[in-house]
């Protein structure tokens, strides 16, 4: 080798071009809202930072957002920008949708250029539409839709990305790319047979019985409350423990079965890997995020997708319905009889489970984060 030649060889675990003079890579989520539009950015973050340890991020939130616990407390800067909510139908808010709009996006720009950013990937909500408007023809400009069925930001966004990318097929947004949804490392890692014990002792749940989770979404699900109280006798007179997250605002009267497995009530599950690990069978809402965690660990679900919105949440089921790996009830349709005559033998039925589960997993996308992480740094320039 000449003497004016020179080989980097980049060691095993070793970030890309470390050591190699890279600028410092700035990006900025914007997921505000909701859990199903904060974890996925979340989980990209992460993603990022297990390759580029030294990058910038910056989450976009509300005041009221959700993100105001979730992200501070995973160890990322958080910026406040005034939300822009669309009205449904033509009211007063609508003529100040304008004024609304103007004052976000200015926020917006000056948080994008104080932290320098060289990319800004939107997940939908509230935070989105302002950060794509501010990027516009500044920053380049990365959409990733999570439901079955895009919502109005992201349609604007893919209009003005460099890249578009789904969870789905047919979201409603031309020429995306389908990669699933970014999900943390606690979930895509999980393994709930080896976790199935420690789950269990952490909640204070039967060792060895047949166990339901049930849960709808970090506010609880008053129709799924309802259902399974109803049941709650039945249920543990049957030998089937419960694990049921209420919302921190609801409450549920449960009479426990003498000699039953518990049925253990909580307002909010903050390990959501221990409740998934200590569970046979999942009850729960068919959010866009809970599908695709369901899927990645395969759990067994009957999901009940919340009756508003624009039906997105049944859309969201729908694949692991058709591959076998679940159940779509219709929230109207789960009263504590139907929970009775259904849930509970499929609870029972350990054989109809282990298949349930081996379809879910098939479904499922286990390193949608590591791919959604390369392709925001290709458009980054990085």
């Amino acid at each position: 080798m000449s003497g004016d030649q020179t080989v980097r060889i980049q060691r095993l675990g070793e970030p890309q071009g470390a050591g190699m003079g890279m600028r410092r890579l700035s990006v900025v989520v914007a997921g505000g809202g909701t859990a199903g539009h904060i974890e996925p950015a979340l989980a990209l973050a992460d993603a990022v930072r297990r390759v580029r340890p030294d990058a910038q991020i910056t989450a976009l939130g509300t005041e009221r957002g959700l993100e105001n616990r979730l992200v501070p407390a995973r160890g990322y800067p958080l910026e406040l920008i005034p939300p822009v909510p669309m009205p449904r139908k033509p009211n007063t808010d609508l003529l100040k949708l304008p004024l609304k709009v103007r004052e976000s996006v200015h926020q917006t720009r000056d948080v994008l250029d104080k932290v320098g950013a060289h990319v800004v990937v939107g997940f939908g909500g509230y935070v989105s539409l302002p950060a794509y408007l501010a990027a516009r023809g500044r920053v380049p400009i990365v959409v990733h839709e999570a439901n079955a069925r895009a919502g109005l930001a992201n349609k604007v966004g893919a209009k003005l990305a460099s890249r578009v990318l789904s969870a789905t097929p047919d979201s409603g947004l031309p020429g995306a790319q389908t990669i699933g949804i970014p999900l943390r490392e606690s979930i895509t890692r999980l393994d709930r047979w080896k976790l199935r014990m420690q789950a269990r002792q952490h909640f204070g749940l039967h060792p060895h019985a047949p166990t339901v989770l049930v849960f709808g979404g970090s506010q609880g699900a008053q129709t799924l409350n309802t259902a399974f109280s109803g049941a709650a006798q039945a249920i543990g007179r049957a030998g089937i423990g419960v694990l049921h997250a209420h919302g921190p605002k609801n409450s549920v009267a449960i009479q426990q079965v003498m000699g039953a497995p518990i049925y253990r009530t909580v307002p909010y599950l903050e390990q959501m890997d221990l409740a998934y690990a200590a569970a046979d069978l999942v009850v729960c809402r068919s959010g866009a995020m809970t599908v695709a965690e369901v899927s990645a660990i395969g759990l067994p679900a009957v999901f009940v997708p919340l009756p508003h919105g624009n039906g997105e949440q049944a859309l969201n089921a729908q694949p692991v319905v058709s591959a076998g790996g679940a159940r779509l009830i219709a929230d109207e349709e789960l009263t504590p009889q139907r929970v009775i005559d259904e849930i509970v033998p499929m609870a029972l039925d350990a054989q109809r489970l282990q298949m349930m589960s081996q379809a879910t997993m098939g479904t499922g996308h286990r390193e949608a984060d590591q791919v959604l992480a390369r392709i925001v740094m290709e458009v980054a320039g990085q």
